[in-house]
């Protein structure tokens, strides 16, 4: 193995561990002291759901969160409101697009609910300023704790 890659790689557990012990939060409690950078756990229960990674933790966590945010923002709620409505197959057609079921009254209330869900959910996050250490611990974590929803698939 490269052995830069194997120093990443052997890394990511004690990040791993890292995120697991810190202290749980939900939105509406979003600690002052926030690190800027990292990557992020979206619990439900005892339930792992959903590992995100970005440069602004603060700001992530309420484009996900807020009420307002569109289905570019809040990719998650979005796919929980997908799973609600048995919507679960993309396309690049206008019919069934994100689009078109973000202007669909039932669709969108569906959706609104996933947001309310979301900031009902607890929170965790690790410091993690490096962007490639990001994508990688984002990965280790969505495996290593079988996150239902990454499935890392390309558009």
């Amino acid at each position: 193995m490269n052995e830069n890659f194997k120093q990443h790689v052997d890394s990511l557990h004690p990040k791993f561990e890292s995120l697991l012990q810190s202290s749980p939060f939900k939105f509406d409690t979003l600690p002052k002291e926030l690190p800027k950078a990292g990557v992020y756990l979206f619990t439900e229960g005892d339930k792992y759901l959903y590992v995100g990674r970005t440069n602004s933790l603060r700001r992530r966590m309420q484009q996900h969160c807020r009420p307002g945010s569109g289905h570019n923002s809040s990719p998650f709620a979005f796919r929980l409101a997908r799973e609600v409505r048995g919507v679960m197959k993309a396309t690049y057609k206008f019919e069934g697009s994100r689009t078109a079921l973000a202007q669909d009254a039932v669709f969108a209330e569906a959706f609104t609910h996933s947001k309310a869900r979301l900031r009902a959910m607890t929170i965790r996050v690790v410091e993690e300023a490096d962007p490639l250490r990001q994508a990688l611990l984002e990965m280790y974590v969505a495996i290593a704790l079988d996150a239902k929803y990454n499935d890392f698939d390309n558009h």
